[in-house]
């Protein structure tokens, strides 16, 4: 179904093999979420705050109605397929990515149109974490009547929406952090100076992360050192979002870390349209100059406390979950990830903190260039137990590139 559809009846679902009916049924059942699934990806880049939502009803073996959710205020996925279904929703069965919701938000609730459908069975894969939900759309169903089973292929539903799903149990946003190197451990030349070490398919990559990102963090090093954009290029339809090859796309909030303001009103990451949010110090706001200059450009200053001297990046990653800030994307700045403390914030420590080893041993020795040189894997780490590097002055000023895209 190409994006901006609101569905599709009539299709064939995935034939039932020869085995017994109840081992049938279960296949049939798991291939029908699959779709599902498939349905709730195509709103990667564009549901944000929502969470990623496709939905699929079947009389039987036929698919009558499929839809998924596009953008936050619009239809949910369910209320697409039931439209697409009509009639047939009545004694189907419905299978949905994330349990109904049973709230008035900007929509009504689905768990109310899926009962005025005459649905006979849902069958979801994950419980909505929302704390106005989990668990109470399954349970009005049961009520009204309605066959409820949960759970199916609930691993896959959860990762589509992990932003989603930290932010409502943690109020934190799900953190990426992306790290461009050389294998002898690099992120820049000696001189400080940054240059692209990635190819153009990793760029097109960076260009979708993005798209799909809540918001892009990084500090005031990279901004002064390389004025980066960090703003989506791709037109709306290559991002995977809503919208034609003539549209622009949704751009993510930029958020930059400078404890002194000194991010210069010419910087061109407040020239690529979207919005542009600074963090800084509560002592920063006496230099009244700096800051009317930024506002003036429409930047939003706010301030978060100091730990030891540093912007505290957990008060940081708390505002941005208030914000309803779901996926980040950090831009890395090396000094930023000496710290033990950094690492704590961040879900994927295990690969991480093996790159941070190298980059360690590093940083006084001279460039290498390895042949064959066998990649680590990633091992399980403590990450209460990490040993903090040497300390180095103003982890939030540092200078430096990530080594890719700007």
């Amino acid at each position: 179904m190409p994006p901006g559809a609101q569905g599709r009846r009539n299709d064939r679902a995935p034939r039932r093999s020869g085995e017994a009916a109840v081992s049938a049924l279960s296949e049939l059942d798991r291939e029908a979420m699959q779709r599902a699934l498939g349905l709730a990806e195509r709103g990667l880049a564009s549901t944000d705050p929502n969470p990623r939502v496709g939905c699929v009803i079947t009389q039987g073996e036929r698919i009558v109605g499929e839809g998924w959710h596009e953008r936050a205020g619009e239809a949910h996925a369910e209320v697409k397929a039931l439209e697409a279904a009509g009639a047939q929703a009545a004694g189907a069965t419905v299978y949905v990515t994330l349990e109904p919701c049973s709230h008035h938000g900007r929509t009504p609730p689905c768990v109310e149109a899926l009962l005025e459908a005459r649905v006979a069975r849902v069958v979801y894969a994950a419980t909505d974490p929302n704390p106005e939900v989990n668990g109470r759309g399954a349970a009005a169903l049961r009520e009204g009547g309605v066959e409820v089973e949960g759970g199916l292929l609930e691993r896959e539903a959860l990762e589509l929406n992990c932003g989603f799903v930290k932010r409502m149990r943690e109020g934190r946003p799900w953190v990426r952090v992306k790290l461009a190197m050389s294998l002898d451990g690099r992120t820049a030349l000696g001189t400080g100076e940054s240059r692209w070490i990635t190819g153009e398919a990793a760029r097109e990559d960076v260009q979708q992360w993005r798209a799909r990102s809540s918001a892009i963090l990084t500090g005031i090093g990279t901004v002064l050192a390389d004025d980066p954009r960090l703003d989506v290029r791709a037109p709306a339809e290559a991002a995977g979002q809503p919208g034609t090859a003539a549209e622009s796309p949704r751009q993510p909030l930029r958020v930059v870390l400078d404890s002194h303001l000194r991010t210069p009103p010419g910087a061109r990451l407040l020239t690529g349209g979207g919005e542009v949010m600074v963090l800084t110090a509560q002592s920063s706001l006496k230099d009244v100059q700096s800051g009317m200059r930024l506002t003036a450009r429409g930047v939003r200053i706010e301030t978060v406390p100091e730990v030891n001297g540093r912007l505290s990046l957990g008060a940081a990653l708390d505002r941005l979950g208030e914000l309803e800030i779901e996926e980040l994307r950090h831009l890395d700045e090396v000094a930023y990830v000496r710290f033990a403390s950094v690492y704590r914030h961040f879900e994927d420590v295990e690969a991480f903190h093996e790159e941070i080893q190298r980059l360690r041993s590093a940083r006084s020795a001279p460039p290498t260039q390895p042949r064959g040189r066998k990649r680590h894997a990633p091992r399980a780490v403590d990450r209460d137990q990490l040993p903090l590097l040497p300390p180095e002055p103003a982890a939030n000023d540092a200078t430096g590139g990530s080594g890719e895209e700007k």
